[in-house]
């Protein structure tokens, strides 16, 4: 359980709810958030609720941070974990301690949710009882100054995030979801970084992770990674024979990958151009880039 932030007196910690939904979505969010607040008005007729579509890759970001900057709103994204990281990153650049944000799932990728849920979100809004959780926070240094980008759960380089995102697309068990995954895992090449400490190593996978599963069925850590402990669990696979990574894979699908190092920070330093995805959302890197990776302790109020 996260760390929870009581109110007394009866007192709302929301003066207003805002659900940010892509009216695109494959997975009903314009239904799930009308249905959210159809609920709300018969559990709290007092609380204001707001419907608000993007209309392109990005806009979640722009409107959650222009609705986190006034008040005390509880700013939602109703999507998969990639529509939340936008709305979790345009709070963080409101800068408004008040602001609260949390996530209705939609869509296929909703880890954060299925690994934090306490209760069903429409109860927890009307029961107002606020958590603080850490965000994974990835800072870059570029031509134009620091790059910063939070994750609520994962960043991941190389190999397991892609298949992570790729097992997401379409139904479960389907036949051209398996050919993808298979396809990515046959052109798949490892990658190069340099460390602290000036030296090179090459990894199939790199994944710092603040929850303890992926991708519905991948457990990376024990149960002991929570995420508002002020820390963030490693997962390294180093480059090897590709039979082994698909041990690996079948050993985080069973049985789990066991106990994890547990960290506050990790720098390393890109040694060519490479991706990198943030709660599945990609983004690349410039070869030469200096990047770190650390814990914003209890940086973001949400719901659960």
């Amino acid at each position: 359980m996260a760390n929870e932030v009581a109110y007394s007196g009866g007192v709302s910690p929301f003066d207003r709810v805002v659900l940010i939904f892509n009216p695109k979505s494959t997975g009903q969010a314009r239904e799930l958030a009308e249905g959210l607040r159809a609920d709300l008005a018969e559990r709290v007729p007092t609380l204001g609720v707001e419907l608000l579509p993007t209309e392109h890759a990005g806009h979640a970001t722009e409107l959650a941070r222009v609705a986190a900057e006034r008040g005390r709103p509880l700013v939602m994204s109703v999507s998969g974990d990639g529509g939340y990281n936008e709305v979790v990153n345009g709070v963080m650049q409101a800068g408004n301690d008040n602001a609260v944000a949390a996530v209705l799932a939609a869509g296929n990728a909703n880890d954060h949710r299925r690994t934090t849920k306490e209760r069903p979100i429409a109860e927890a809004i009307a029961d107002g009882t606020v958590s603080r959780i850490d965000l994974l926070r990835l800072t870059a240094d570029g031509a134009a100054g620091d790059v910063v980008r939070y994750a609520h759960s994962y960043i991941g380089l190389g190999l397991t995030p892609i298949v992570a995102v790729d097992l997401e697309k379409g139904d479960k068990g389907s036949l051209r979801e398996m050919v993808t995954v298979v396809r990515s895992f046959a052109r798949f090449r490892p990658f190069e970084i340099e460390v602290e400490d000036g030296t090179r190593q090459r990894f199939d996978s790199l994944v710092f992770a603040n929850i303890a599963q992926m991708a519905k069925v991948a457990t990376l850590s024990e149960v002991q990674s929570r995420p508002d402990d002020g820390l963030f669990e490693v997962i390294t696979l180093r480059h090897t024979a590709k039979w082994r990574i698909l041990a690996t894979a079948v050993k985080a699908s069973t049985t789990g990958l066991g106990k994890q190092p547990s960290v506050s920070t990790y720098t390393f330093t890109t040694v060519s151009p490479l991706p990198l995805q943030v709660d599945g959302e990609v983004m690349d890197l410039p070869a030469g880039a200096t990047v770190r990776v650390d814990i914003a302790a209890q940086a973001l109020q949400t719901v659960l």
